[in-house]
């Protein structure tokens, strides 16, 4: 799973301004994709913790060890169910994409 940061640039979408912002980041992986799952959900007014059905999305199965020790460390004893399966591809690229139904 990808550890590194780096900047997505496509001609597919409006251009970002020199120098004040990306398009879009790849950034530290499962790590980022959870604390920007965390982010949406606080904003929405909920938590992790109440997050009970989560659906993930790989790249690589080759990346489903390190995916599940990395998701262990954001979740209590009392874990939501999940789902993960591999993709041919994800958008941008990316190894890892995460969807989650949350209570408000």
């Amino acid at each position: 799973m990808a550890s590194t940061k780096e900047a997505v640039l496509t001609d597919k979408a409006p251009k970002p301004l020199p120098g004040i912002y990306s398009q879009a980041i790849k950034a530290n992986g499962m790590h980022q994709c959870i604390k920007n799952l965390k982010a949406i959900l606080e904003a929405a007014g909920t938590t992790l913790e109440k997050v009970v059905k989560v659906n993930v999305f790989l790249s690589s199965m080759d990346d489903f060890a390190k995916m599940n020790e990395i998701y262990m460390t954001y979740w209590g004893d009392v874990k939501p169910c999940r789902t993960c399966v591999a993709v041919k591809t994800l958008p941008l690229n990316t190894d890892v994409e995460i969807e989650c139904t949350a209570v408000l």
